[in-house]
């Protein structure tokens, strides 16, 4: 995995504890891409301690309740699975924010929280290195099946697309960005983030998008035909 100007292509190559920045909603996936806008003073100073290191986060999501509202406080349960990313793009505002972008490299579990020392939290974590593998496993998407429920979605909501960009994007781009785009609550996203392969991601998308379809505007056989 080639990321900004770092390769991480095994375990060394990654930290034993990251901070982590909860976001409730938020979906980074491996070779995706997630803007910030940082402005709480803790997460301040967790991005100047991490663009002063390796510049490396966790973005990991609240863990849900049985409401299906997201924990909170500053101590709150986490999920379990995350994504390391790297800053590679970060601007300063001039009013006290950063405007940050940062980039998937691979998903996580958390272990054990370490270091009460921060404004922010550490955790000691394992990397799901079969996310760094070069295996393609892109073949194994229906990406006919993919682009249809898409399009029925666009035209559900009167939206449009590129779709010259769509047609040249790879599957696993094409899944990843999709999910990681998609309007859905934290326990969808988290469903396509802990999905165990990108195949299973996409059928997951596909199957949260049909729902979604016959939900808000009726019959999803009818609308994805």
């Amino acid at each position: 995995m080639h990321v900004g100007n770092a390769r991480y292509l095994k375990r060394e190559d990654l930290p034993e504890t990251i901070p982590v920045f909860p976001l409730t909603g938020a979906l980074l996936l491996p070779g995706g891409q997630l803007p910030l806008n940082i402005f709480e003073p803790r997460y301040l100073a967790m991005f100047d301690a991490a663009l002063a290191g390796d510049r490396l986060i966790g973005i990991v999501q609240p863990s849900l309740l049985e409401s299906g509202e997201a924990a909170e406080g500053p101590r709150a349960p986490l999920s379990t699975v995350g994504c390391i990313g790297r800053i590679t793009s970060f601007a300063e505002t001039g009013d006290g924010r950063y405007i940050t972008s940062i980039s998937g490299i691979c998903r996580f579990r958390l272990i054990d929280e370490v270091g009460h020392g921060h404004p922010f939290r550490r955790f000691k974590i394992a990397p799901m290195m079969t996310d760094l593998s070069t295996e393609d496993d892109e073949g194994t998407v229906d990406r006919a099946e993919l682009l249809r429920v898409f399009r029925a979605y666009l035209d559900a909501n009167k939206l449009e697309a590129d779709w010259e960009s769509v047609e040249r994007a790879g599957n696993r781009t094409l899944v990843n960005s999709l999910s990681m785009m998609s309007p859905f609550g934290p326990a969808e996203k988290q469903a396509l983030l802990e999905a165990p392969d990108l195949r299973t991601r996409a059928e997951t998308l596909i199957a949260i998008t049909e729902i979604l379809l016959a939900r808000d505007f009726g019959d999803s056989d009818t609308m994805l035909q």
